[in-house]
């Protein structure tokens, strides 16, 4: 169904078995709910359901299944990448009602979650236990633990903790036809054979909706220093990095980058104070777990006697350290705030990050001369955020069309370099055709066979990722 009108026999049904409340069509509502982050395509949904259980849920995905009506899952909408976007007619299922959290197992660390609850509504809930679930990311105000889940969101503690499907013992899913599967439970260990729950984790809602989930818990980390540092250069946060990932004297928990060009933005926004009184090409956020203060003072000391940084501070205080991530969390927001960009989230290999990034200035020569370009990103798990910003004597179709046009020669460097098209926004709308500069013809028809397997009627988040 790609209408806005929706079957009467389908209408009737939820009235008569459904709360008064459970459906809205409000164009206020059809609005906010019908778009993410990305605010390239214009919403159209044509109904917002707001379940408030898995029964509601699969009810609602039963009915939709015999009467052949599209649905679009949708947790924070956070998403970059046009994965939660409503555009042709389709029902929204909102799961911002079923954000209840259960109590926290202190002998499995684990916890029992809606998929509504928010990223950092679970830290907090957590927290007091000594625990927490190491999904972090600048958006865990707004992002919901199954938006986290559909998109295997990565984030900023990924060089320590890994991905969100490294944190999710089992999941509750419901199928496109209403079936309801408990997935793996609170089990570490359960070797019976394919590990279902993982076709769910980073599928986009593409293959059935994730209701609830048992996350993994760990130990809420020590002390830990926050470090901000001033580079010439992209080749100069790569060396420092390279250095730091050297060092026995601390542990790396995050280790981050932005240019001057992102700063100024933040600046523009937010208007944050910079703690340097000269500005930089680039910057680096650090945050370390120390295991010998003095080896550390000997390091940090080091760094300007081998020309690795030409300035840095470090955090005296959480309040200070609150201060120094502010100013690499923000940049997302600001960059959106303060012009459009075109966004490009790629990833690849540590190791081949140097010679990519070398390579990368030509592309940026030839294809935007003169453009502001916009880098920053999570530099310890090789993901890079490539934004590209609208002149502003440019119309918005002309800029969307110069930069889809430039986008293959980026993507044709990250295949050449073995990186991904997408390190953490997932594909969407927006990466769909390009998908196949990551993934071969065999494992795109492998994905196309697993979408008419689980999904047959296509109604489940159709148009994204891949068509069946």
């Amino acid at each position: 169904m790609s209408s806005s009108v929706l079957p009467a026999d389908f209408l009737r049904a939820i009235a008569e078995g459904f709360p008064p409340d459970f459906l809205t069509r409000e164009p206020g509502e059809l609005q906010e709910f019908g778009r993410d982050w990305t605010r390239v395509y214009t919403p159209a949904p044509s109904a917002v359901a707001l379940p408030r259980s898995t029964d509601e849920v699969a009810r609602l995905l039963a009915l939709c299944h015999q009467h052949h009506v599209a649905v679009v899952p949708s947790g924070g909408r956070t998403g970059l990448a046009g994965g939660a976007v409503a555009a042709k007619g389709e029902v929204v299922l909102s799961l911002q009602r079923m954000a209840r959290m259960g109590p926290v197992d202190l002998l499995g660390n684990t916890v029992r979650v809606q998929a509504g609850a928010v990223t950092e509504a679970v830290h907090h809930h957590c927290a007091g236990h000594g625990l927490t679930w190491p999904v972090d990311f600048a958006s865990k105000g707004s992002s919901t633990v199954g938006g986290n889940i559909a998109t295997n969101a990565g984030g900023v503690k990924v060089i320590k903790y890994g991905l969100t499907r490294q944190w999710v013992l089992g999941l509750q899913v419901v199928t496109a036809q209403g079936q309801v599967l408990e997935l793996n439970g609170a089990l570490e260990k359960n070797n019976t054979g394919t590990d279902l729950r993982q076709l769910f984790i980073g599928s986009e809602g593409t293959l059935g909706v994730i209701t609830e989930a048992t996350l993994k818990l760990t130990q809420l980390p020590g002390k830990l220093d926050v470090f901000l540092f001033a580079v010439p250069d992209v080749a100069a946060v790569l060396r420092l990095f390279r250095d730091a990932r050297q060092q026995t004297a601390f542990g790396i928990s995050a280790y981050e980058f932005f240019t001057d060009k992102c700063l100024a933005r933040l600046q523009r926004h937010r208007k944050l104070r910079s703690p340097f009184d000269a500005s930089s090409g680039c910057y680096v956020l650090l945050e370390a777990e120390p295991r010998d203060a003095a080896a550390v003072e000997a390091w940090l000391g080091s760094l300007f006697e081998r020309g690795l940084v030409t300035d840095g501070t470090q955090a005296q205080g959480a309040s200070q350290a609150a201060e120094l991530w502010a100013l690499r969390e923000g940049i997302s927001e600001s960059l959106s705030a303060t012009g459009m960009p075109h966004k490009n989230d790629i990833s690849l290999p540590v190791a081949g990050l140097e010679g990519f990034c070398a390579e990368l200035e030509s592309v940026f020569a030839a294809r935007y001369p003169g453009w502001e370009i916009c880098l920053f990103g999570h530099i310890g798990d090789g993901n890079l955020h490539v934004n590209i910003m609208k002149p502003d004597d440019m119309e918005k179709a002309e800029f969307l069309a110069r930069t889809k046009q430039a986008d293959p020669t980026m993507f044709e460097l990250v295949k050449k370099h073995g990186g991904s098209i997408s390190a953490e926004h997932g594909i969407g709308l927006l990466k769909k055709d390009y998908l196949g500069y990551s993934r071969s013809p065999a494992e795109l028809e492998l994905l196309r066979a697993l979408k008419r397997a689980l999904d047959p009627q296509g109604i489940l988040n159709p148009g994204k990722v891949i068509d069946a």
